[in-house]
């Protein structure tokens, strides 16, 4: 059984109508790809999945359990944790004190302050410092951080590599890589299309907020995912 199955997803913003009809699902241990154009519903996808939007108890579910439209908090103790677009990091926070914040719901876990500062030797060096002071780099390591110290079982990250340069990117990959050898159940979304297939046993590609391709990534194309992209 899927630890994660998204079925018939529909999601508003008011009465704008974001996703038609979704359905996506992980397994224990896999890391999903949602791939597709700016606008395409991807954030939307995570946010639903995250209980930052309202939808029906049914259209999520996870670890055999109806959770739809349920209240942030409780799917994060649950074991469902965002890493949000844009990091949002704590301005008034130190690096140390935003990576608390993460644990705050007490769930048990391999994820310490220890082993997370041990991933990123960065935030351990600069652990006092206001979490706003680091590179838009470090700040995607601080919220991937923190995302961890909840010691998710499924892990939302969104836009990885939104600003920043190749070289970074690459690297937060390699992190990835090592989250997700550990069991970690992961849903990443991304514009980098080229490092997320390397590292997803399965994608999903959004057009116009519904499934216009799913599949291995072994199995598509250069020329398929790209007609899923543009609808040509």
């Amino acid at each position: 059984m899927s630890l994660l199955r998204v079925r018939s997803l529909s999601a508003f913003y008011g009465s704008f109508q974001a996703l038609f009809d979704v359905s996506l699902e992980a397994d224990e241990g896999e890391t999903v790809a949602v791939i597709g154009a700016n606008g395409a519903g991807k954030s939307t996808v995570l946010r639903a999945i995250a209980g930052a939007l309202p939808v029906t108890p049914a259209a999520v579910e996870f670890d055999g359990r109806r959770v739809g439209g349920g209240p942030a908090h409780e799917l994060v103790a649950r074991g469902i944790v965002m890493v949000p677009e844009g990091r949002r990091i704590f301005p008034s926070l130190s690096v140390e004190e935003n990576l608390r914040v993460g644990a705050y719901r007490g769930r048990p876990g391999p994820w310490s302050l220890a082993r997370v500062y041990d991933l990123f030797p960065v935030l351990a060096a600069r652990r006092g410092q206001p979490g706003t002071n680091l590179s838009g780099g470090e700040q995607q390591m601080l919220a991937i951080g923190r995302g961890l110290m909840a010691n998710p079982r499924v892990l939302l990250v969104d836009e990885i590599s939104l600003g920043l340069a190749p070289l970074v990117v690459r690297a937060l990959y390699q992190v990835l890589r090592a989250v997700t050898r550990e069991g970690t159940t992961a849903i990443l979304v991304d514009q980098d299309v080229s490092e997320i297939m390397q590292l997803a046993q399965r994608v999903y590609c959004l057009r116009k907020g519904a499934v216009s391709l799913e599949g291995r990534p072994a199995d598509l194309t250069r020329h398929r995912i790209a007609a899923a992209y543009f609808g040509v």
